[in-house]
């Protein structure tokens, strides 16, 4: 091995682009760090997922490749929301494979694996390579301590939840300083198969975690997590904020340098958010009344029973009430897509109608935008007890929502929100902008993500297997 021989870290992300872009995102931070770093990230081969190639035909940075397998075809099985372990697992042979014939091709060492909170399975790779396996994970601190606490919870009973579901109960999560209702609870830790926890049941085997937050925003949890001895070390490395624009960016910001600063709440629900018609009108009219100016990103439901994203209407009158576009002329604009960290880092925008996904949670912080939280699925029920509960960022929309139900939030509740949101005296806003300051200065040398970061890079490189 020659003196410059480099130190491959492995990346294996769950196959959907926001895990991915999640990956890489973690990847730039730590060959950035550290020039004797390089990073190769797996790509599991999904046949309808078209995104995810177009997205790795270009490399992101120069110390960063893209190792793309596919399992044995006649073993695959069926990409639904039950069988994303037994796809994983169908890929640890191809991936051992690959990762052995690229580190006998290249001049190095294999320092270590960085696994999704979904690969987990992939840990037996990692030891059967003599590899420490860390898992970088996309959600907070907090998040991570719910899972775990509930996986146990789960295994007491015997798998049996059914006499949380729907009822008033909280419990105490050491992670959480108030207990947590059942009615944030994920989702999937209801149902009769809870697949999910088959990856959580294996966090223990890893050597850390390496999380998108940062000491000062969730310091409870962070403590929390730390103080177990018995559990991996957590490095909170974040906020990782992607940045970058996109098709329709420049008639948006034109149309925001034209408002009043902090004028304007943005409504925007992430890659996966859509409503379906009955709702969106009751947004429309709580908007119309309110008589705020706004820009909403408004996206077309996708196929029903797909994994499909949203996708954009050509004409979205077809779905608004009748003459909104007209009357709204001037205070609003109705978009498809939008580039979220563009608008949200524009002085024109004030306040955040959120879904409350890790990053965009991340993005209003780091942008000052305070939030009005209207959670959807996954674990964005918890994330917006976190905000509104714990740190007293934000406003509540319908903390407990779920997109899988059939309720529908009355205009009335939306517009006294974003009122709320909107109103310059509320105190939200004060803590929101000590928070933004404080994510940059984590960041920088000297602040805590930094140093967590310099002490995971230590780690890594010791490769004390």
């Amino acid at each position: 091995m020659s003196v410059n021989a480099k130190a491959t870290l492995v990346f294996i992300p769950f196959p959907s682009m926001s895990h991915l872009v999640s990956a890489v995102e973690t990847a730039k931070l730590l060959t950035a760090r550290d020039e004797s770093l390089i990073a190769s990230i797996l790509v599991m081969k999904l046949p309808s997922d078209t995104k995810i190639s177009s997205y790795t035909e270009t490399s992101p940075h120069p110390r960063i490749n893209f190792l793309h397998i596919q399992q044995n075809k006649s073993t695959s099985p069926p990409l639904t929301k039950n069988r994303m372990l037994g796809l994983v697992e169908s890929h640890k042979g191809p991936a051992r494979d690959a990762i052995t014939a690229m580190m006998q091709s290249q001049d190095g060492r294999l320092a270590a694996f960085m696994l999704d909170m979904f690969t987990t399975p992939m840990i037996d790779v990692a030891y059967e390579l003599a590899a420490p396996p860390y898992i970088f994970f996309p959600c907070g601190s907090a998040s991570l301590g719910l899972m775990l606490h509930l996986q146990s919870l789960h295994d007491d009973r015997g798998g049996d939840m059914r006499e949380y579901g729907d009822s008033d109960a909280a419990i105490h999560i050491p992670t959480h300083v108030n207990p947590v209702p059942a009615k944030v609870w994920p989702a999937r830790m209801f149902d009769k198969d809870i697949g999910f926890l088959d990856f959580v049941r294996r966090y223990k085997e890893s050597r850390g975690f390496v999380i998108n937050t940062f000491l000062e925003l969730e310091s409870h949890a962070i403590t929390s997590l730390s103080a177990d001895e018995k559990f991996p070390p957590v490095y909170p490395v974040g906020p990782m904020i992607q940045s970058g624009g996109g098709g329709g960016t420049d008639e948006i910001i034109v149309w925001l340098d034209e408002q009043p600063r902090s004028s304007v709440v943005f409504l925007c629900f992430g890659t996966k958010g859509w409503f379906e018609g009955d709702q969106v009108k009751e947004i429309a009219a709580a908007l119309e009344r309110s008589g705020v100016r706004f820009l909403w990103s408004l996206r077309k439901p996708p196929p029903k029973d797909t994994m499909e994203s949203p996708g954009e209407y050509e004409n979205p009158e077809q779905v608004l009430p009748q003459g909104f576009l007209e009357r709204s002329m001037g205070v609003g604009k109705v978009i498809g897509w939008a580039p979220q960290v563009a608008v949200l880092s524009h002085p024109a925008v004030g306040g955040f109608v959120s879904h409350c996904g890790w990053n965009s949670t991340l993005e209003s912080v780091w942008c000052g935008v305070p939030v009005a939280a209207w959670p959807l699925s996954a674990e964005q029920q918890a994330n917006a007890f976190l905000l509104i509960k714990e740190l007293e960022m934000a406003v509540e929309i319908k903390m407990d929502y779920r997109k899988s139900s059939d309720v529908i939030v009355d205009a009335e509740t939306i517009e006294a929100a974003i009122r709320q949101l909107m109103d310059p005296e509320n105190k939200i806003r004060l803590k929101v902008k000590e928070m933004r300051e404080q994510s940059i200065t984590a960041v920088v040398q000297g602040g805590s993500s930094y140093n967590y970061l310099g002490r995971l890079i230590e780690n890594v490189m010791e490769n004390n297997f």
